[in-house]
């Protein structure tokens, strides 16, 4: 299966009509500015926070969403939604603000995935998050053996230490899998790692395997996903996945199960 990136969109504005499911009904072609609190808002900016942390690839720059400042969206005719958004991010590991961002949304029928155009200031400094990505390659490399673990975080919330990276390198890959996967009524998070080994290679890059559980909301269902991630500092993080259907009837026509793979673009730093 070869590597490859697109841009696409899903959920359209004719189901939507049609499921009704929308707390603010749109004629066509027309702009309504929603509450930033409103969760649509809110879901929404994450969904951009997960392409640019896929973009990302890195362990050490991942970002969470601060607040939504600002949020309109458009009825596009027979295509779909499409949101105009501004919100803050914060580190992930700090909690401290980062930056901002504004830009679009789009959740357009019949595509695959919602296209995302976004720009962000980064506080962070770039070359600190260079060195924190070398250094932790550098560790990974010299273990005598193959990294594996399981339960990440355990069933009482804790993370040891030493899997941390672990967990942050599966946040940067599940990225895109919850970009795919979301849609304008359902949002993921990644829940837990359940478990993850390490392949050995003959190339630079470090190969891990991880099942990995995502939180999807509104429904609370756990959707578990095999993913294998591939990664070198500085370079595009390779994604391989696959999620399991739900005992859902509506999941075809969410999209809740599929196969992928993806190359992203490093050129942009933010989760």
């Amino acid at each position: 299966m070869q590597w490859s990136l697109c841009l696409s969109v899903l959920c359209g504005l004719q189901s939507l009509s049609v499921d009704g499911f929308l707390p603010f009904p749109l004629k066509s072609d027309s702009v309504r500015a929603i509450p930033a609190s409103d969760r649509y808002a809110r879901q929404t900016a994450r969904v951009a926070i997960h392409y640019l942390n896929y973009l990302a690839a890195s362990p050490n720059n991942l970002l969470i969403l601060g607040e939504v400042t600002k949020a309109t969206v458009k009825g596009v005719p027979g295509i779909g939604h499409k949101y105009y958004i501004e919100f803050t991010t914060d580190d992930f590991k700090t909690n401290q603000k980062v930056g901002t961002c504004f830009g679009t949304v789009f959740f357009q029928s019949h595509k695959p995935r919602p296209a995302v155009n976004v720009n962000c200031t980064n506080n962070n400094s770039q070359n600190q998050i260079n060195d924190d990505d070398y250094n932790l390659y550098e560790k990974i490399k010299q273990q005598s053996k193959p990294i594996t673990a399981n339960e990440i975080p355990d069933s009482f919330g804790h993370i040891d230490p030493s899997h941390e990276p672990l967990r942050d390198l599966a946040l940067a890959g599940s990225s895109l899998v919850m970009w795919e996967k979301s849609t304008e009524k359902m949002h993921y998070y990644m829940a837990q790692v359940k478990s993850v080994k390490q392949w050995a290679r003959r190339d630079d890059f470090i190969d891990f395997d991880y099942n990995i559980l995502l939180h999807e909301i509104p429904t609370q269902e756990i959707v578990p996903c095999h993913m294998r991630v591939i990664w070198y500092p500085g370079e595009p993080l390779k994604v391989k996945y696959e999620c399991f259907p739900l005992s859902r009837s509506e999941e075809s026509e969410e999209g809740s199960s599929g196969s992928h793979s993806e190359e992203g673009s490093a050129s942009y730093g933010n989760f």
